[in-house]
């Protein structure tokens, strides 16, 4: 039985994709580098901000990442100006959560999102102190897909890893979990298409939040 949900942010909570393309847009335009729309910002976040950097400007050009530092610095500016620029949560996940939240089974999220921004969307959306945990990117943490966050979450919320369920839109959200020893389950609303999730050979493929309540 699942005592405890760990959920990603970007792609399975919240539609963030016009808050990330903005702020990869609005830093690219600082070094002349012209803009990515939102099918392909989809397929270079999902591992950090500094994965999408480096994407975008080998994309725009920059193949030698010769503007790479100066990028990040400025990313980190924008993005916390903008990180909440038209974002809102999936069609049925505030029902999930209340549904969770009923059957007492503790909810988290872990994002490779920078540690803020991910308190600013969460706590912006579902409100301050929600959740049970909130571990955006941290300096001290691997990213995942190393499957540390996760296994930390379990611990700070005093759960086994058999007892948790991995809910990820991502190929990276899957090796996370699964390295962690958790069931995932593959959200298929977010920026992933579905073969890439499915040959990932998750427990679960979710095609609407509800049925991971039924699943619960």
């Amino acid at each position: 039985m699942y005592r405890c949900c760990i959920f990603d942010l970007d792609g399975t909570l919240v539609n963030s994709i016009w808050a990330l393309t903005k702020s990869i847009n609005d830093t690219m335009k600082q070094f002349g580098i012209d803009p990515i729309d939102t099918e392909l910002c989809k397929r270079f976040v999902g591992e950090g901000y500094k994965k999408l950097v480096e994407r975008a400007l080998i994309h725009g050009g920059d193949k030698t990442l010769h503007h790479y530092e100066e990028a990040l610095i400025v990313y980190q500016r924008v993005f916390k100006e903008c990180c909440m620029y038209r974002v809102k949560p999936y069609e049925g996940i505030p029902q999930l959560l209340e549904g969770l939240k009923e059957k007492k089974i503790q909810i988290a999220v872990l994002s490779n999102k920078p540690h803020a921004r991910a308190l600013d969307n969460v706590e912006g959306i579902f409100g301050k102190g929600y959740f049970d945990l909130i571990n955006g990117q941290k300096e001290t943490v691997p990213r995942k897909p190393d499957p540390a966050g996760a296994i930390l979450t379990a611990e700070a919320l005093g759960v086994k890893i058999k007892e948790c369920l991995y809910i990820g839109d991502s190929a990276t959200d899957m090796e996370t979990g699964k390295a962690a020893g958790m069931d995932c389950a593959a959200v298929l609303w977010g920026y992933r298409g579905e073969n890439e999730l499915k040959a990932c050979h998750p427990k679960y493929v979710i095609h609407h939040p509800e049925e991971i309540l039924q699943l619960i």
